[in-house]
C-alpha cells in the first residue's frame, strides 16, 4: 500500500489505526534452556515419570509453565519411556464388581515381592497398603518371612494406625496360616482371599508392587539385607510424602491422607496418621 500511495510509514499506521512498533514486530522463542534442564532432571532421577507427573514436580518447585509445553519439550528431548499397553480381549477382563471404599482404614492389602540381594541371596519384602489412600503403610524385608512374622507387621501398623475392616490377600500359605487367622478373629477383621490366578482381584496392592518394583528394586542393587532395608525405607518415604499420585489427582498419599481425616467426622479424625520413618 505505501509503493502505491507513496505515503510513509508513520501515516500508513495511523490511517488503520496500528502501533508503528507493532509493524516491524518478530516474535521471539520463549528461552526454554531452565526449564528443559529441570525436566532433564527429573526425567534422570525418576526415569519412570511421564510428562504429566513431571509437570506436577514442576509446578510445585514454582514453575509457571503448562502441561502443553513440558509434553512439548518432553517429547522433543525424547525423554518419554512409557507405552501404552495393548488392550485385552473384554471377554477377558474382570466380571466382578470393584470394592467400593470410602474412607481410612476400611480395605487394606497385603501382598509379597521376591528379588535378590547383590550375591543371589533370596530377598522378600511384605507390603501392606491402604486401598482408599494409596499409603504404603509397611515394607516388611527378610530372607523368610512366616505367618508369625506377617502378624507382627500387622500389629505394629494397627498399633499406630487402628484396624482395619477388611485386609485382601491371595492364598499364599503366610496368609492361610494358622497364626493369620487367628490374628483376624481376634481383631474383628475379615481378610478377603482373592481366586487363585486373579491378581486383578487384589488390584490395587498389585500396582504399588508394580512401582515398587521399577523405581525401587530394579534401581538399586542391595549389597546386605540392612542395605535393602534402608534403601527400600528411603523409597517408602519418598512414595508416601514426595511422589504425585495419578488416583489421587496427583496429590502424594500423605497429602491425600490429611485432606481425608480433616473432612472426615470427629471421630474418624482421630485416627494416627501413618508413620513413614521406616519399615511401617
Amino acid at each position: 500500500m505505501r509503493d502505491r500511495y507513496r505515503v510513509s510509514l508513520t501515516k500508513a499506521c495511523a490511517l488503520f489505526h496500528m502501533s508503528r512498533s507493532l509493524y516491524g514486530y518478530r516474535s521471539v522463542a520463549r528461552d526454554s534452556s531452565a526449564l528443559l534442564a529441570r525436566i532433564k532432571e527429573i526425567a534422570a532421577t525418576r526415569v519412570h515419570y511421564g510428562y504429566r507427573r513431571a509437570h506436577v514436580m514442576l509446578q510445585r518447585e514454582g514453575w509457571k509453565d503448562n502441561h502443553k509445553r513440558v509434553y512439548r519439550l518432553y517429547r522433543a528431548e525424547g525423554l518419554s519411556l512409557r507405552h501404552k499397553r495393548p488392550k485385552r480381549n473384554k471377554s477377558a477382563r474382570l466380571r466382578q464388581p470393584k470394592s467400593i471404599v470410602t474412607g481410612i482404614n476400611e480395605i487394606w492389602s497385603m501382598d509379597f515381592v521376591s528379588d535378590a540381594l547383590f550375591d543371589g541371596r533370596r530377598l522378600r519384602a511384605l507390603t501392606v497398603v491402604d486401598n482408599y489412600t494409596r499409603e504404603s503403610l509397611a515394607i516388611e524385608v527378610g530372607q523368610s518371612l512366616k505367618g508369625e512374622d506377617v502378624v507382627q507387621v500387622l500389629d505394629a501398623v494397627v498399633a499406630q494406625r487402628g484396624t482395619p475392616q477388611t485386609i485382601k490377600v491371595d492364598n499364599g500359605s503366610e496368609f492361610i496360616s494358622k497364626a493369620m487367622d487367628r490374628w483376624a478373629y481376634e481383631h474383628g477383621v475379615e481378610l478377603d482371599f482373592s481366586r487363585p490366578g486373579t491378581p486383578t482381584d487384589n488390584a490395587k496392592v498389585e500396582s504399588f508392587n508394580g512401582r515398587f518394583r521399577q523405581e525401587c528394586l530394579n534401581e538399586h542393587w542391595f549389597l546386605s539385607l540392612e542395605d535393602a532395608r534402608s534403601k527400600i525405607a528411603d523409597w517408602r518415604r519418598y512414595y508416601n510424602e514426595s511422589r504425585p499420585h495419578s488416583a489421587l489427582q496427583w496429590a502424594t498419599p500423605a497429602e491425600f491422607a490429611r485432606q481425608a481425616r480433616k473432612s472426615a467426622s470427629t471421630d474418624d479424625a482421630t485416627t494416627p496418621e501413618i508413620s513413614t520413618s521406616g519399615r511401617y
